[in-house]
């Protein structure tokens, strides 16, 4: 395929997909009510962790990175944490525990109900991501999930779900990104206004 053909579809396709997801009213209620729940509890001194495999583990460093430093303007730290980093962790859950359990176990050993967990799967059927979500529900910690396919599993054990439009997944990774961005905007501008 020649690529400007190429880069002409890809762009077509997130125009497309992005357009879809700001027509969708529900979705887009979803995601203010999950952002206000994120406020919330970073107001009453909690924090959030993040995770997703592959270029969602990316996305969930990101993510984290934007948190602890800052999207667009200078202002203090927010405890943020992707849990797909420590590779003494994930590599001694996995060993000992199996893969599903990589996020889960952490989610037990440091979350507290205080806290927010933020679930990035483009399917909706990532079983580690599945398992962190059940971990959640257990000890009664706020979960949120950017999913893309209708949502898949993960859509009924998430206290918000967040469901890109998008048959690629390059396309749907593209929407979770704007909906990342504009949720640590959201809380610099509900904490530290600009």
């Amino acid at each position: 395929m020649d690529p400007l053909l190429t880069l002409t579809k890809n762009l077509q396709d997130s125009i497309a997909a992005k357009k879809r997801f700001l027509e969708d009213e529900d979705e887009l209620a979803r995601f203010a009510d999950a952002a206000s729940d994120v406020i919330r509890r970073y107001s009453a001194g909690g924090r959030i962790y993040i995770a997703g495999n592959g270029g969602s583990a990316a996305d969930a460093q990101h993510l984290a990175a934007e948190f602890v430093s800052k999207l667009a303007h200078d202002r203090n730290p927010l405890a943020a944490e992707a849990l797909t980093v420590d590779s003494s962790v994930l590599t001694a859950i996995g060993n000992d525990y199996g893969y599903d359990q990589i996020f889960a176990r952490q989610i037990a050993g440091k979350m507290s109900d205080r806290d927010v967990f933020l679930g990035i799967t483009t399917s909706g059927n990532s079983p580690n991501i599945l398992r962190a979500l059940e971990q959640c529900r257990r000890m009664n910690i706020l979960s949120i999930v950017f999913t893309g396919r209708g949502g898949g599993q993960a859509k009924g054990l998430a206290t918000h779900c967040i469901t890109a439009v998008g048959e690629a997944t390059s396309t749907i990774q593209e929407v979770h990104i704007v909906l990342a961005h504009s949720l640590c905007e959201c809380v610099e501008q509900a904490l530290f206004g600009h």
